[in-house]
Formats: structure tokens, C-alpha cells, sequence
């Protein structure tokens, strides 16, 4: 993509999502049709469903060409990182709103062969926009975002995933408590915006594509890590314990993970 492509995508994208978020905050207090999908606390809402087909009307418009991966299952079955894909989560934190009407967010990402040319990541109810790619740089709302301070993991705060640590795994325990604090926020986007501001040093759970590709991208862009639990590169269609942190927070959790 030039830097014309570039800026015309990015353009229209936020546009996406600036309609989309409106959408959502008229329907937010109205009575939601809540499923349930893999267990009780795995839901979809229909505001889910008509979010993520906005988003694949809207796609299919702009880059009929391209294949697009969806939470909800409206768009194609991608099992391959060939040519153009665009990665959806219509709402990330599905129990928060529904519950909290709270912490949730929407992330689109483009990929273009396997690798990441652009993310959105739209805290609804801030109205805060993480956006952009390694080509066009990271932005919050209209301010660039050049580095990430490169903190250990006893001198920062870190998102993680509460089953992650009740049941310890990866030995989760050992690093909430060498870190200065753990925060759970119950959604992937959330999460990931705290660490690019800044906020958290690092951010660990179970993800699937859509909660990880916008932030993948970001990582990439900005010099920080996201793996696999264990420090293996993660695939744009894997679903794995994830691993984002500084470079030397990652290396500080490493070093707990594998003992």
C-alpha cells in the first residue's frame, strides 16, 4: 500500500467506526437478546451480531477482493494468510456490555499476506481511537504515539486473565505478584489500549484472532513483543495464550513462565 492508500484506508475505516459507535451508544440501553456460545460466560448479543455485519457490509464495499474474519461468523472461512484479510470483533468484552454497559471496545484489523499493514482499536464509551500501522505510524485519537516505555516487570501494572490466575497457569500467580499490581479488565482491547498508553506494562490471556490483530500490528510498530506464552511467534490465525509486553517485561515474564 502507498502512502495515498494508506491514508484513504485509514480515513474510511474511522469513519467505520465513528458510525458504528453511534449505532451502539442509540441501542445501548435498550433490552439486549443475549446467547450464550462455548459456556455461560462466552456471550453474543445482537448488538454483536448487527455490529459485525456493518462492519462486513462496509468491507465488502471498499475491498470486495478481500477475505474477512469475523468473530460472530459473518464473514468468510479463513484458513490461510493469503492476500488481503481483514480481522473483525464487532464488540470485545461481550460481558462487560452487558453487564457493566462498560470496558468494551470494537478492533478491526488489515493484513496483507501475513503481515500487518493497519489496526483500530475504539474504546467505545472514552471514545478514545487507537489506530494506524508500521507504515503510517500509531495514533491515539490525534496524537502519535512514538514509543512505549520499555518498563520491567517489577516496575509496572499487568493486565492478565482471571482464569489465567486462579488456576495458575504458566505459573500466573508468580508474576501478578513480581509485577506492582495485576488489573482485569475483561476485554482484550481494553487491555491492549492501557498498555500502548503507557498504562500497563504487559497484558496476558487466551486470544483468537480478532482479539489480537489489531495489537499485533501496534506491537510491531511501536517495539514491543507479543508471542505465545511461551515466546514463539504467534500466527495471525492462532488461538493462544498471548503474551504482550515491553521487551523487558517479556523477558521478566519469560523467565517466571519457563521455570
Amino acid at each position: 500500500m502507498n502512502s495515498d492508500e494508506l491514508k484513504d484506508t485509514v480515513k474510511v475505516v474511522r469513519n467505520w467506526l465513528v458510525e458504528a459507535r453511534d449505532n451502539v451508544l442509540r441501542k445501548i440501553d435498550s433490552r439486549l437478546k443475549v446467547d450464550t456460545k462455548s459456556g455461560r460466560s462466552d456471550l453474543v448479543t445482537n448488538i454483536d451480531r448487527a455490529n459485525e455485519q456493518f462492519f462486513v457490509s462496509k468491507i465488502r464495499q471498499f475491498d470486495p477482493e478481500a477475505k474477512i474474519l469475523g468473530e460472530e461468523g459473518f464473514g468468510d472461512q479463513v484458513d490461510n494468510i493469503d492476500g488481503r484479510i481483514w480481522i473483525v470483533d464487532p464488540i470485545d468484552g461481550t460481558m462487560n456490555f452487558v453487564k457493566q454497559r462498560n470496558h468494551f471496545a470494537m478492533m478491526i484489523s488489515l493484513y496483507i499476506d501475513g503481515q500487518g499493514v493497519l489496526g483500530f482499536i475504539m474504546d467505545v464509551i472514552n471514545n478514545e481511537l487507537l489506530y494506524g500501522g508500521p507504515e503510517y505510524g500509531v495514533y491515539l485519537n490525534s496524537t502519535k504515539i512514538d514509543e512505549v516505555k520499555n518498563t520491567n516487570l517489577s516496575d509496572g501494572l499487568i493486565g492478565l486473565s482471571g482464569p489465567l490466575v486462579i488456576n495458575d497457569n504458566f505459573h500466573m500467580q508468580d508474576i501478578a505478584q513480581t509485577s506492582l499490581g495485576m488489573r482485569i479488565y475483561g476485554s482484550a482491547g481494553i487491555d491492549m489500549i492501557s498498555v500502548f498508553k503507557g498504562e500497563l506494562i504487559g497484558y496476558i490471556s487466551y486470544l483468537k484472532p480478532w482479539d489480537f490483530g489489531a495489537g499485533k500490528i501496534f506491537a510491531e510498530t511501536l517495539g514491543l513483543k507479543m508471542t505465545t506464552i511461551d515466546g514463539q511467534q504467534l500466527g495471525v490465525l492462532s488461538s493462544k495464550p498471548v503474551l504482550l509486553a515491553t521487551e523487558n517485561a517479556h523477558r521478566d515474564i519469560l523467565t517466571i513462565v519457563k521455570k
